[in-house]
C-alpha cells in the first residue's frame, strides 16, 4: 500500500513538472504573437496577448496549488524538495515573462497606426525577441534534461539580447528632435527592457536546472562576467 501511494506521488510529481515546463511553451506563444504584433503594429493581436495571459495565471496557479497540496500531504526526500522547490521558482518565472508581454502589448497602441518607427530599432526588438524565445525553449531543454551545461550557455545567449537592448537605447538618444519620434522611441525602449527581462528570467529557470542537480545554488551571471 505504502509501495502504492510512493508511485502515485511520483507519478504526480512528474506530471506537475511536465505541467511547470508546459507553461514555457505557452510564454513562446504569447512572445510569437508579440513580436508580430510590434513588427505589424497589430492592435488586435496585441489584445489578444493581453486576454490570453489568463491561460498563462490559470497556469501558474493549477500547478502552484497542486505543488504546495503535495509538500503538506507527503514527505519529500531531500531531492524531491529540490525540485518541488525549483518548479514553483519556474512557475514565478512563467508567470513574470507572460506578464512582460502583456506590458509590450499594452505599449503597441500607444505608438499608433502608423508611428514615426526606426526600422534599425524595429529589427533589434525582433532579434530581441526571437533570441528570448530560443533561450525559453532552451531553458526548457535543459530542465527536462537535467543538463547543467546547456542551462549555464543561456548566460551567453542572453548577452545577445543585452547588447541589443543597450543598442535601442543609444539609438533612441540619436533619434533627432522630431518629439512624435522621440516619444515613439521612448515607448519602444519601454518594449525593449521588457524582452531582455523575459530573457533574465529564462537565465533563472536555467539556474534552478543547476540547484536540481546538485544541491548548490549560484547566480550564473557572473559566468558572464569573469573577474567582475
Amino acid at each position: 500500500m505504502v509501495e502504492h501511494t510512493r508511485v502515485q506521488y511520483q507519478e504526480e510529481l512528474e506530471q506537475l513538472e511536465a505541467s511547470a515546463l508546459g507553461g514555457l511553451d505557452l510564454v513562446s506563444a504569447a512572445l510569437s504573437r508579440t513580436l508580430e504584433a510590434i513588427e505589424h503594429q497589430d492592435v488586435e493581436l496585441a489584445q489578444l496577448v493581453v486576454a490570453d495571459d489568463d491561460r498563462i495565471d490559470g497556469r501558474y496557479l493549477e500547478v502552484h496549488q497542486s505543488l504546495i497540496a503535495l509538500l503538506a500531504t507527503q514527505s519529500p526526500v531531500a531531492t524531491d524538495l529540490r525540485l518541488i522547490s525549483a518548479l514553483l521558482h519556474v512557475l514565478k518565472n512563467v508567470e513574470r515573462m507572460g506578464d512582460q508581454c502583456v506590458n509590450v502589448c499594452k505599449l503597441i497602441p500607444l505608438s499608433g497606426n502608423e508611428p514615426p518607427a526606426d526600422k534599425e530599432m524595429v529589427k533589434n526588438i525582433l532579434t530581441m525577441g526571437n533570441q528570448s524565445r530560443t533561450l525559453i525553449n532552451q531553458a526548457k531543454r535543459s530542465f527536462e534534461d537535467r543538463n547543467v551545461e546547456m542551462a549555464r550557455d543561456l548566460v551567453r545567449q542572453d548577452d545577445v539580447v543585452d547588447n541589443l537592448n543597450r543598442e535601442c537605447f543609444h539609438l533612441a538618444l540619436a533619434i533627432g528632435d522630431d518629439a512624435d519620434k522621440r516619444e515613439w522611441a521612448m515607448t519602444m525602449l519601454l518594449a525593449a527592457r521588457a524582452i531582455e527581462r523575459i530573457g533574465d528570467n529564462a537565465v533563472d529557470i536555467g539556474e534552478q536546472v543547476a540547484f536540481v542537480v546538485t544541491g548548490l545554488f549560484r547566480e550564473f551571471e557572473d559566468a558572464s562576467h569573469p573577474g567582475g
